[in-house]
C-alpha cells in the first residue's frame, strides 16, 4: 500500500516512486505571473494568460503523452546518460523494473523537490521547483551527487522547450506561429522573441520575449547552447533521446540569433568532475517579460543556489502564512489535509477556474459564482480587503437581476459580451447575500448595506430574452439614468433587485425558471420550460435571512426607511392571488424589466425597513408552502425528497414509480439548507440519501440516481458515463453544502459523516490517486478528478470553522457553538483551530475529556486569556464585539471552552 506521509504540520508531504501514478501534479505560481503546473516528472505548463504560454499548454491526456518536460541531463563519460526527472527513453523502458530509479516526491505549498537515484550510473539527483513569490519566473535547483566511490566525469545538460505563444496555436497555425519566433542567446541563456501575437482577425506586433537562463550554483556562466529543437534532438531523435545529450555535439555560443524555428532552451555547461560523495549544483530559470531588456537584471538574482535558497525560503513561508487557518483535531493526517484545503481558495483566486491540467476549458479568470464563494474563504483568511470587494462584485449587477458573465481582472471589472445573447444562469442571484449575509456576521459592519455602487449594462436585456437596441458603445458599460447620468444604488438595493426578480421570474409550475442552467452547468438544456425547485428553495431562505437582517439595521442603527430606485415599487407587490399565477407573475417581471430597460427614471422612493421585511417574509413563506405541497415525493417507507426540477417538456424530473427510483441531491441540499424542509422531512431526506445516493466506495453522496436515459430535455449531464462528473459522481461541492444545511439543522451526526467521508476517500491514496486536498469529483473508484480549483474547498473549510468547530460571528460578536463528534478529539479530548477574528488572532480550544456527543454535550465555562467569559448559554459562548475591540491585535488570544 502506497501513501503520503506528512513530515511536519504545514502540509508538506513525502510520495514514494511517485511516477508510477497518473494524473498528479502540483501548482505554482506566485501572488502574480507565471502560473504553473508540475508533474513527478517535470511535466506540465506555464503561463501567464491563454496568450501567454512559455511552456506547451497541456491536458490531463498530455502529462503521459508529451515528451517534451523540463528536463536535465547528465552524461556520464564513457557510461551513458541519466535525466535527473526520469525523462529519457532508457528510463522509461527501466519502469517497473528492477532498474528502476528510487525515487521520492517532497512537496509544500508551491514548490516540490524530486529526489532520483539511479541504480545503474550511482548518481543521486535532488530537483528543486518553485515559482519565485513576484511570478516572474520559475527555477529549477539541480544538485547532483556522486555516491558512488570513484570519481566520474559528466557533461551537465538543461532543457526546457520554449512554446512561446497563444493557446490557441496548439492546433491553430502551429508551424506558421513558429515561423515568427526571433531567438538569441546571450551569455547565460536562450530568449525567444516572436515577432507578431498571431491571429487571423487581426494580427498585433507582439511585446512578449519568453527567455530560458541557467548557471551553475556558484554562478558560472553556460559553455554552448541549443536553442532549436531541431538543433537539439537532431534527425530522427526525440526529446527522450537527443542528440544533444546522447553526442557530444557542438552547440551555439553566445550572441547567436537563429529564427523561423521551434525554440527549447537547452544549456549545455562545462564538463565537471565529481568526487565520490561530493554534490555539484545547476540552476534554471525560465519565465517571460515585457520588457527584453530587464530579462539579465530579473533572471540575476539568483545565480547562486545561496539566493535560489533564500527565495525558496521566502517562497514557503509566504504561503504557509498565507494559510493562517491551523486545526488540530487529535489526527495529524486530517489536519494536513485540512491545511491543503484551506490553501485551495488561495489557489482559485489566481488560477480561476483554468490553466490547470483538469482544468482544460475557459481562458483564466473566474466566473461570477466564483467570485462570491471565493469571498467565503477570504472572509475567514484574509478578511481586510473584503468589504471593498463586496461592494465592487455587485458593480456586475444588471439593473434586471441578472449578472455580467465575463469578468475583468480588475476589482470590479466586467465585460459586455457583444455579440451573443449570454447565457443566463438563475442561480447567480443567489450568492452574492450569502456571503453579504457572512461578512456582516464576521464584522457588525451593516453599513456596506448602504455603499452605493453601479449596475453592470450591455447589449442583453429583459433578463436574457432580448437586446436593448439602443444600447451602445457610447453609452458604456454602466446602467444611466434617462438624463443620461450614471445611476448609482445601494448594495442593499442591489440585493432586493436580484432576489425579487428571482422571485417573479417562474415557469408554469410557479418554481422558478432553469434558463441556461443554475449550480449545475449542465443542466442546460431546458431553457424553454426548465424549472428548478432546488434553487426556489434557496431564495426563499434568502429572503427569509434578507428580512432578519434588515431587522437587525433597524433595530442596532435607529434606520427605519430606505432608499430604493422608483420602478423597485413595482417588485414590492404583496398578493398572494398573484403569487398564485405565474403568468401574472412574469407580466409583473417584465413590466418591470421593460421599464428599466434601456435608462431608468433616475428617481428613488423612500420605503419602511418594516413593510419591505413583512413583503419579504410573505414571498419566502408562499414559496416555502408551495414547494411542501407539491414537489414532496415518498418512496413508501421511511425515505422521501423534494422534486428539485422541471425538464424542458415541463414534467418532473425525480420520482419514485415501480423500481425507477430518480433522486438528486441539489434538491435536497437547498430545501434543508433554507429551511424549506421541516424536520420530519430532513430525517426522511438523509434516509433516502442514504439509500439511493451514499457509495463508500465510490467516496460518499452521489449528485444523483442513474436516471438509465440521455435525458436531452434537461442537460448535457446526461451525456457523461454515470458516475462521472455531473451525472451522478460524488461531486465534492454539492455533497459539502449538504453538510453544511444538515449541521445548520442540528443534523450533526449525519453532517460529519459526510464530512468524513469525503476527507477519508481524499485521504486513501491507494483509491484517489492525488495530491492532498479536496477534488472537484471522485468517479465510480474513488478517483479524484479536477484538483484544487474547486469551491468545495471553500465551503469545507467554512462548514469546518463555522459548523464543527462552531466559530462564527453574528453581527460581529464572536460566537462559538462546538458540534464536534467524539472521533474529532484527541486522546486527551482536545480539540483545537486558530483563525483571525475581527483583526484578532485566536486559537480556541475546546475540552471534552469525556468525549461527549453534541448532543450530550453542555459549556460549563469559558475562559479568554484566562478571563472568565460571562456569556455562556447552553452550548454557546458569545464574546461581544467591544470586548473583541479592548483586546490587543499584538499577540494571539486563548479562548478556552469547557465541555461536561
Amino acid at each position: 500500500m502506497k501513501d503520503i506521509d506528512f513530515i511536519d504540520k504545514y502540509g508538506t508531504f513525502r510520495i514514494k516512486n511517485p511516477e508510477n501514478y497518473s494524473g498528479l501534479y502540483l501548482p505554482l505560481a506566485g501572488e502574480k505571473g507565471l502560473k504553473s503546473s508540475i508533474t513527478p516528472t517535470l511535466g506540465g505548463d506555464s503561463k501567464t494568460s491563454q496568450n501567454t504560454f512559455l511552456l506547451e499548454p497541456v491536458s490531463i491526456e498530455n502529462l503521459h503523452n508529451n515528451k517534451g518536460t523540463r528536463n536535465f541531463w547528465c552524461r556520464i563519460v564513457g557510461k551513458g546518460f541519466w535525466s535527473v526527472c526520469g525523462s529519457s527513453a532508457q528510463q522509461e523502458a527501466d519502469r517497473f523494473t528492477g532498474n528502476q530509479d528510487e525515487s521520492e516526491l517532497e512537496a509544500g505549498l508551491m514548490w516540490q523537490k524530486l529526489h532520483r537515484a539511479s541504480k545503474i550510473y550511482g548518481l543521486e539527483a535532488d530537483t528543486t521547483s518553485f515559482v519565485t513569490l513576484d511570478g516572474s519566473m520559475e527555477v529549477m535547483l539541480v544538485e547532483i551527487t556522486n555516491k558512488t566511490d570513484e570519481a566520474m566525469e559528466i557533461v551537465p545538460i538543461g532543457a526546457i522547450p520554449i512554446y512561446g505563444r497563444s493557446a490557441d496555436n496548439i492546433r491553430d497555425h502551429r508551424h506558421v506561429t513558429s515561423l515568427l519566433h526571433r531567438i538569441e542567446t546571450t551569455q547565460y541563456g536562450i530568449e525567444v522573441t516572436p515577432v507578431l501575437s498571431f491571429d487571423e482577425r487581426g494580427h498585433r506586433k507582439n511585446d512578449i520575449s519568453y527567455f530560458v537562463y541557467g548557471s551553475s550554483g556558484n554562478g558560472e556562466s553556460p559553455e554552448s547552447f541549443y536553442p532549436t529543437v531541431e538543433q537539439f534532438i537532431g534527425e530522427g531523435g526525440s526529446f527522450l533521446i537527443p542528440e544533444a545529450v546522447r553526442t557530444e555535439k557542438a552547440g551555439a555560443k553566445a550572441g547567436e540569433k537563429f529564427q523561423g524555428k521551434e525554440a527549447v532552451g537547452a544549456i549545455k555547461f562545462a564538463n565537471r568532475i565529481i568526487k565520490p560523495l561530493e554534490t555539484v549544483s545547476y540552476i534554471m530559470l525560465a519565465g517571460l517579460t515585457e520588457k527584453e531588456n530587464d530579462i539579465n537584471a530579473i533572471t540575476g538574482r539568483y545565480r547562486s543556489v545561496l539566493e535560489v535558497k533564500e527565495e525558496l525560503n521566502t517562497v514557503k513561508k509566504h504561503w504557509i502564512d498565507k494559510v493562517n487557518i491551523d486545526f488540530e483535531t487529535g489526527n495529524a493526517k486530517e489536519d494536513n489535509y485540512l491545511k491543503w484545503i484551506c490553501f485551495q481558495p488561495i489557489l482559485r483566486r489566481i488560477y480561476g477556474c483554468s490553466f490547470l491540467p483538469h482544468h482544460d476549458y475557459g481562458k483564466g479568470g473566474r466566473g461570477w459564482r466564483d467570485l462570491w464563494q471565493d469571498c467565503l474563504a477570504l472572509l475567514l483568511m484574509e478578511p481586510s480587503d473584503v468589504r471593498r470587494m463586496i461592494v465592487n462584485n455587485y458593480g456586475g449587477v444588471r439593473i434586471d437581476g441578472t449578472n455580467a458573465t465575463i469578468i475583468g481582472n480588475e476589482p470590479g471589472e466586467f465585460i459586455a459580451d457583444r455579440n451573443n445573447i449570454t447565457r443566463v444562469w438563475m442561480d447567480h442571484a443567489f450568492w452574492p447575500f450569502v456571503t453579504t449575509k457572512l461578512y456582516i456576521d464576521q464584522t457588525g459592519d451593516t453599513d456596506v448595506l448602504f455603499e452605493r455602487t453601479t449596475y453592470f449594462k450591455d447589449y442583453q436585456s429583459m433578463r436574457g430574452t432580448s437586446h436593448d437596441e439602443a444600447w451602445n458603445n457610447t453609452y458604456g458599460n454602466k446602467q444611466r439614468t434617462a438624463g443620461s447620468q450614471i445611476y448609482f444604488g445601494t448594495v442593499l438595493e442591489h440585493i432586493l433587485i436580484q432576489n425579487l426578480c428571482a422571485f417573479y421570474d417562474v415557469g408554469e409550475h410557479n418554481e422558478m425558471k432553469l434558463h441556461g442552467a443554475d449550480w449545475n452547468d449542465a443542466l442546460d438544456m431546458a431553457w424553454d420550460k426548465g424549472e428548478s425547485v432546488a434553487f426556489t428553495c434557496a431564495y426563499a431562505g434568502n429572503l427569509l435571512d434578507i428580512a432578519k437582517c434588515l431587522r437587525n439595521v433597524e433595530k442596532i442603527s435607529g434606520i427605519n426607511r430606505i432608499e430604493v430606485l422608483e420602478e423597485l415599487k413595482l417588485l414590492l407587490a404583496d398578493d398572494e392571488i398573484l403569487y398564485n399565477c405565474p403568468d401574472k407573475k412574469q407580466e409583473l417581471l417584465m413590466s418591470y424589466a421593460k421599464a428599466c430597460e434601456n435608462c431608468t427614471s433616475g428617481g428613488t422612493v423612500l420605503v419602511p425597513i418594516a413593510a419591505i421585511c413583512e413583503n419579504l417574509e410573505h414571498k419566502a413563506e408562499w414559496m416555502m408552502k408551495n414547494i411542501r405541497e407539491n414537489e414532496w415525493i415518498s418512496d413508501g417507507t421511511d425515505g422521501g425528497w423534494f422534486n428539485g426540477y422541471y425538464d424542458n417538456n415541463g414534467r418532473p424530473v425525480e420520482r419514485c414509480e415501480s423500481g425507477d427510483v430518480r433522486m438528486m441531491l441539489t434538491g435536497q441540499v437547498f430545501a434543508i439548507m433554507s429551511g424549506t424542509a421541516k424536520k420530519e422531512q430532513i430525517k426522511a431526506i438523509c434516509n433516502s440519501a442514504d439509500k439511493y445516493l451514499f457509495d463508500q466506495k465510490a467516496g460518499g453522496y452521489r449528485l444523483n440516481t442513474d436516471f438509465k436515459e440521455e435525458k436531452f430535455d434537461l442537460g448535457r449531464m446526461f451525456g457523461f458515463a454515470y458516475g462521472e462528473k455531473e451525472n451522478g459522481a460524488v461531486f465534492s461541492h454539492m455533497a459539502v453544502m449538504y453538510a453544511n444545511a444538515l449541521y445548520k439543522q442540528g443534523f450533526i451526526k449525519e453532517g460529519y459523516k459526510v464530512l468524513k467521508t469525503l476527507l477519508d476517500t481524499a485521504m486513501d491514496f491507494d483509491r484517489s490517486r492525488m495530491y492532498p486536498g479536496v477534488p472537484e469529483y471522485f468517479d465510480n473508484d474513488g478517483r479524484g478528478l479536477y484538483s484544487y480549483l474547486t469551491g468545495a474547498a471553500s465551503w469545507y473549510m467554512l462548514t469546518m470553522i463555522t459548523s464543527v468547530y462552531g466559530v462564527h460571528g453574528e453581527l460581529g460578536d464572536l460566537v462559538i457553538e462546538p458540534a464536534l463528534m467524539p472521533q474529532q478529539y484527541n486522546e486527551k479530548g482536545d480539540a483545537k483551530v486558530s483563525l483571525e477574528f475581527a483583526g484578532h488572532g485566536f486559537d480556541i480550544l475546546v475540552h471534552n475529556p469525556d468525549k461527549l456527543e453534541p448532543g450530550d454535550a453542555h459549556v460549563k465555562r469559558a475562559l479568554c486569556d484566562d478571563v472568565k467569559v460571562e456569556n455562556v448559554t447552553g452550548n454557546s459562548v458569545r464574546i461581544q464585539k467591544h470586548a473583541i475591540e479592548m483586546l490587543s491585535t499584538d499577540k494571539c488570544h486563548t479562548v478556552e471552552i469547557y465541555i461536561e
